[in-house]
């Protein structure tokens, strides 16, 4: 009979290694693509951020709770340590937002208030729906003028209270064309109603950042821009991560349940 234990010496992986291609598991490249989006922003904007074996994170700005991400890239023994880490990049009193695929134990001590559990959501590319239809004009941003046409709508629709009043740049630079993430903007005639972002990396596309005013909500709106991001690269399969109120939309849309995650803020 062929023994199930591994031979001596054989190297038995987790699959959170930091070595470990991101297409071992959609989980792994949903935490990495995720951990990416967080850099991303900061890093073309020019301001700080950081990537490491244990988590990554970007320094975006000093107000508002989506302007600065902290993702967990593997399962840690210590929460604290890592905490540490991440209090000595952020300066006091600046939120963020700190993203686990794995549950957590209590981080209230540490200053963080829980926000939710989010669901993991996967659409595969062998997905076949049939794609939601808006009478708004649907436009991917080009141009730095379009760029803060979707960051005010993600701002007054989110909403996000505290980048009120809008000011431009405080969350997307013009920088962040250039690179791989793409915004995608519903408007009727030259007004801005609804918006979604599409980052590509690590043979996935992340959904983000999905806002739709009220002017535009029982128009398919928020299903046309979503839809619209999810398929910015059909060659790759989709995900994101939704709220409880939000998963029937995008199971509409093609997308499925695979776990949740837990996340929480510091305010």
């Amino acid at each position: 009979m062929t023994s199930i234990l591994p031979s001596e010496g054989e190297q038995l992986t987790t699959g959170w290694e930091p070595g470990v291609p991101a297409e071992d598991s959609v989980v792994r490249q949903s935490v990495l693509v995720h951990a990416d989006w967080a850099t991303e922003l900061a890093r073309r904007a020019g301001r700080p951020w950081r990537d490491g074996d244990d988590w990554a994170a970007g320094y975006v700005g000093e107000t508002g709770a989506l302007t600065n991400q902290v993702v967990l890239k593997r399962p840690v023994a210590d929460p604290g340590r890592i905490l540490g880490q991440v209090a000595a990049f952020y300066p006091a009193r600046v939120p963020y937002l700190f993203i686990s695929a794995w549950p957590t134990a209590d981080l209230s001590v540490y200053g963080l208030a829980l926000v939710g559990h989010p669901p993991l959501m996967l659409r595969p590319t062998s997905t076949q729906t049939d794609p939601p239809t808006t009478d708004l004009d649907l436009r991917w941003a080009a141009t730095a003028d379009d760029l803060a046409a979707a960051e005010q709508v993600l701002v007054d629709g989110y909403p996000l209270p505290e980048l009120q009043p809008y000011t431009r740049g405080r969350l997307y630079s013009p920088a962040v064309l250039a690179g791989d993430a793409r915004f995608v903007v519903a408007w009727e005639g030259e007004t801005p109603l609804a918006t979604a972002a599409a980052f590509s990396s690590r043979g996935v596309t992340l959904v983000e950042n999905v806002a739709v005013l009220p002017a535009a909500r029982g128009r398919g709106a928020g299903a046309a821009v979503t839809f619209a991001a999810t398929v910015a690269d059909p060659r790759q399969p989709a995900v994101l991560a939704a709220s409880d109120a939000g998963q029937p939309l995008y199971e509409r849309l093609g997308y499925l349940r695979i776990e949740r995650w837990t996340v929480w803020l510091r305010p």
